[in-house]
């Protein structure tokens, strides 16, 4: 991998200032009041995970957060690491960013899921940033750069309602320059795997390409389209289809996302609920932990980020589909979505790695981060 200086594009001027995560004590014990004051919805005997997270999974999750789960704990593993504000284009960004201990190491961009945050990543710092400790090589090492998408986490407040995709990597470009990398790779899952496409796709000068989890890419009504369809393909298919049975979140976020953020915005066992994704919808193949996923729901509770969070179902729905010419690469994990192949090519012409993984799923970078270090390295080898 190479970090090539390519001194034709000019670097941003950003003003850039530390940061750390500090809940103030107030907000914690609210959450903690409110837990206790739980009101949990009328339970119905025989209850499972396909109308939506159960009443005894909910109880057993929030007698956990309530009892076991330690914020502080999880807040003083997150400063671990550097943190730092900028502002682009008047909109705030919260960003984590340690360099490798090797001076060629190359740049690279992570970009988080919804329902995730910048906390999906931590433990993937230590294997791109140290390869040698992690089982790779020197020439493995990443500088690791990690925001938190306008309107999440700590990127707040959203200042405009026209955050798409293709905006954010408009905005990751500007925060790279601004750090100094005018050659930079990118990687993300979900909503993260949108806006590394859209930065293959805007490929600016130096851009070394995307890895990505997942590519979003259906069947267009052509019967043309199936003759290159695998039997891997079909499951794929199959498995699409189960989710548009139970990703009733998304079309909530996209049609009326202020409606929902009310609701979430007031019920912490609510925000825990809507985000079962993180229980990959009941299927079990969840490889989470309680904790892992409190944290992530605490985090969105604590900052009040849901409404922003929703918002870019809202905003992405009215975005023309564009093919990518730009380099990209996908790794499928086997309990994740699973992109089929034929449309996948189809919207991306340059599709320069496709690999699978056996074990793993949509939050791979939590469950499995050493195997997709792996997979990251192997992609921007060379590059």
């Amino acid at each position: 991998m190479t970090n090539s200086q390519n001194t034709q594009n000019p670097l941003q001027s950003l003003t850039i200032r530390p940061f750390q995560v500090a809940i103030p004590q107030a907000d914690v014990d609210d959450l903690q009041s409110r837990l206790e004051r739980t009101r949990f919805a009328t339970e119905v005997a025989g209850d499972g995970w396909e109308q939506g997270a159960p009443v005894s999974y909910l109880r057993e999750m929030v007698d956990h957060w309530r009892t076991s789960f330690d914020w502080r704990e999880q807040e003083a593993r997150m400063n671990e690491f550097p943190h730092y504000l900028t502002e682009i284009d008047g909109q705030p960004i919260h960003f984590i960013h340690v360099r490798s201990q090797h001076a060629d190491a190359t740049p690279i961009v992570l970009t988080h899921t919804y329902p995730g945050s910048f906390v999906d990543f931590l433990d993937m710092i230590g294997p791109l940033t140290d390869p040698e400790a992690h089982g790779g090589k020197a020439e493995d090492a990443f500088h690791v750069v990690i925001p938190s998408l306008p309107g999440m986490g700590f990127s707040t407040p959203m200042v405009s309602g026209d955050w798409t995709m293709a905006k954010v990597a408009r905005t990751w470009d500007t925060l790279m320059r601004g750090l100094g990398y005018p050659s930079y790779g990118a990687h993300g899952s979900d909503g993260g795997a949108m806006v590394s496409r859209e930065l293959a796709m805007l490929n600016p000068e130096g851009f070394l390409g995307a890895h990505v989890l997942q590519l979003f890419a259906f069947p267009s009504g052509d019967p043309a389209e199936f003759e290159k369809m695998t039997p891997e393909d079909y499951a794929a298919l199959e498995f699409a289809g189960w989710f548009q049975t139970v990703n009733g979140f998304a079309l909530m976020n996209a049609s009326r996302p202020q409606t929902i953020a009310a609701a979430l915005s007031d019920s912490p066992v609510g925000q825990l609920a809507y985000n079962e994704l993180f229980e990959n919808f009941g299927r079990t193949e969840s490889l989470l932990t309680r904790d892992q996923i409190l944290a992530q729901v605490s985090l969105y509770w604590l900052t009040n980020t849901s409404a922003g969070a929703a918002r870019y179902h809202y905003t992405e729905k009215s975005v023309e589909a564009r093919v990518n010419e730009g380099a990209i690469g996908v790794t499928v994990f086997a309990d994740d979505f699973r992109s089929m192949r034929p449309f996948a090519e189809r919207d991306n012409t340059q599709i320069v790695s496709w690999t699978e993984r056996p074990a793993g799923g949509h939050f791979a970078s939590m469950e499995v981060p050493n195997d997709l270090a792996e997979e990251i390295r192997a992609f921007y080898a060379g590059r």
